[in-house]
């Protein structure tokens, strides 16, 4: 059967990963969270005090140790799903904490940082048979992908979702908080210079606001059989 290229971009918190890490593990592809990396490089920003107390970045430090930076993929037995490693260390929980939330647009919308991750990203993808997810997979990571697809949901509904994660994880959150979060990563997102955020021509657009888990899944999966039926005819 022929192995193609899913591309799944969208905004923060529209269950991107999820839907992509399910569709992987249903049709044996990789799967890759590439927002899961840029968290990874903002998490090892914050423990090295590379970001300030007024936001910013201290950009020349964390480009003189990026190249010492492995972000890996482990999969993790108990869940089947992967976990994220920084040099060597599993930080999948700590990546998803509101301290990272809050600064991984300003750390993903550096050049030299997206630069690096999505020369990793194309050299997983070389093989095919991947689900890639994030802001900019079909757009600059994967241009030519088979499969492009675009997720949205109203802010609201994605700040809702977020809390009911974090409470779930028995993490504390503010609900006003996370929609502020979310509507300050949506701008970032949208307007940084290098590979902004943006629906590519050929993507299929799922607005999931009001779907449940089990219908995004089989809309995606439906995608994914039509792709191959015309691709092969």
């Amino acid at each position: 059967m022929k192995r193609i290229i899913i591309a799944i971009d969208g905004y923060s918190s529209c269950g991107k990963s999820t839907m992509a890490r399910q569709l992987a593990k249903r049709i044996g592809y990789v799967y890759v969270d590439t927002g899961a990396m840029y968290r990874a490089v903002t998490l090892y920003a914050l423990r090295r005090g590379f970001l300030k107390a007024d936001g910013s970045v201290d950009a020349d430090a964390l480009e003189k140790e990026l190249d010492s930076l492995d972000i890996t993929f482990s999969l993790n037995p108990q869940t089947g799903c992967p976990d994220t490693c920084l040099n060597g260390e599993v930080v999948e929980s700590e990546i998803r904490q509101m301290e990272v939330s809050s600064h991984v647009s300003v750390i993903a919308a550096l050049p030299f940082v997206r630069e690096a991750l999505v020369r990793q990203q194309q050299k997983m993808g070389q093989q095919k048979g991947i689900v890639m997810d994030g802001r900019d997979i079909g757009t600059t990571v994967f241009p030519h992908a088979e499969l492009k697809i675009f997720v949205k949901a109203s802010p609201s509904v994605r700040a809702r979702r977020r809390y009911d994660e974090l409470k779930a994880k028995g993490v504390e959150a503010d609900y006003n908080e996370i929609l502020k979060n979310v509507e300050e990563r949506d701008y970032i997102d949208s307007h940084r210079e290098v590979s902004p955020l943006r629906q590519a021509p050929d993507a299929l657009v799922l607005d999931n606001s009001y779907l449940t888990i089990e219908e995004q899944n089989k809309w995606l999966y439906e995608q994914y059989e039509r792709k191959l039926k015309e691709l092969s005819d």
